[in-house]
């Protein structure tokens, strides 16, 4: 299993540039804990964002990240618990040929893929791991 540290797709021919579209189901924690996403663990703290999408996976977003990236899709104010639509961001993503591990952030949570999983750049030194078939269904080319 190959390692990835400091990972820069800016500058990596092979990355592509997508969005992401997708509404999903979100409650807010109320103390700190930990879910276990498919691609490995993810620590929260209170009001961080624990996601679930329409097939049943679950992360974490910390909440200011979830905030600036989030909206809601019903009549409920932001930070109640629902149905939240993600704001198109274009990132950048690569389709990784060996199993691999990538740290979320900085001294953050290790995640794992396998080859054909995504690794996924969302700003420097904020990664992601999506598995290859939740890619297809929710990332499309910017």
């Amino acid at each position: 299993m190959t390692s990835i540290n400091r990972l820069d797709l800016t500058t990596d021919s092979a990355a592509q540039r997508v969005v992401k579209d997708e509404t999903v189901n979100v409650e807010f924690a109320r103390e700190a804990g930990s879910l276990m996403s498919l691609e490995g663990p993810n620590r929260y703290e209170p009001g961080d964002a624990l996601i679930t999408s329409a097939t049943g996976e679950r992360w974490v977003v910390s909440r200011d990240r979830f905030d600036a990236k989030y909206v809601p899709r019903g009549n409920f104010r932001h930070g109640d618990a629902g149905a939240y639509r993600n704001i198109p961001v274009v990132v950048l993503a690569k389709q990784m040929q060996e199993a691999f591990s990538i740290a979320r952030s900085d001294a953050g949570d290790v995640l794992h893929g396998v080859k054909g999983d995504w690794v996924m750049q969302y700003a420097p030194g904020d990664y992601g791991v999506v598995k290859a078939a939740r890619f297809a269904k929710v990332y499309k080319p910017a």
